[in-house]
């Protein structure tokens, strides 16, 4: 599962300063009242610089939503399952022609507890990442709605079943793509379940620090 992620400014400013000179971050920020600042914690239906493929083919950063609308729900729709990615209406036609990398340092997960008497409640707040870098690049779906007038991209973030240490936090995860693999993830002429096999697991989990 993920629900919050942390860029930190200074490796991704390059990204950021090209996403939010773009007329649509400014045109998402007029519109609706999103000023896509794309670094610190980002939340879901907040802006954040998302690498996709350019319509040249090449690729590109740009400013998008987090969460994608669905009748079924008045919340957005965050996570994707990779499981069912393929199969439900919701994502099938993005899985095959709009994947996208979501660049973070790290996500956020809270450990979830189940009480003696059955009850459940979150714990302590856990900061994750790989294991080998600082770069955290989260596999994700895009498409395109219309929000308040504006045709605008939004994603999702997919996520797997969870492994190693972060299984006793929560039963999901992001699912991680290494970095030689984010251009043929964003690639339509790529088989996105070939590469999620690659994807990484090795990751280090740590406690947030309390907020004084």
């Amino acid at each position: 599962m993920c629900t919050r992620f942390y860029v930190e400014p200074a490796p991704f400013e390059r990204l950021i300063t090209r996403a939010g000179a773009l007329s649509l971050a400014d045109d998402i920020a007029a519109q609706l009242g999103k000023a896509p600042a794309m670094s610190g914690e980002i939340r879901p239906t907040e802006a954040a610089a998302v690498m996709a493929m350019s319509r040249s083919g090449r690729m590109a950063v740009f400013p998008m939503i987090w969460g994608f609308s669905s009748g079924a729900s008045k919340a957005p729709v965050v996570n994707c399952r990779l499981e069912t990615a393929d199969s439900k209406e919701l994502w099938r036609d993005s899985w095959q022609r709009r994947r996208c990398i979501i660049p973070a340092s790290r996500y956020f997960e809270w450990e979830h507890i189940t009480a003696p008497d059955g009850k459940k409640r979150t714990g302590d707040k856990y900061l994750i990442q790989p294991k080998s870098g600082s770069t955290t690049l989260l596999a994700g779906l895009y498409r395109f709605e219309m929000r308040d007038g504006l045709r605008v991209p939004v994603f999702a973030v997919i996520t797997r079943e969870a492994c190693g240490g972060v299984r006793a936090l929560h039963d999901r995860m992001p699912l991680i793509i290494p970095e030689s693999d984010a251009a043929a993830w964003i690639s339509p002429d790529s088989d996105p379940r070939v590469i999620a096999a690659r994807a990484i697991t090795d990751v280090l989990a740590e406690k947030a620090p309390q907020a004084r």
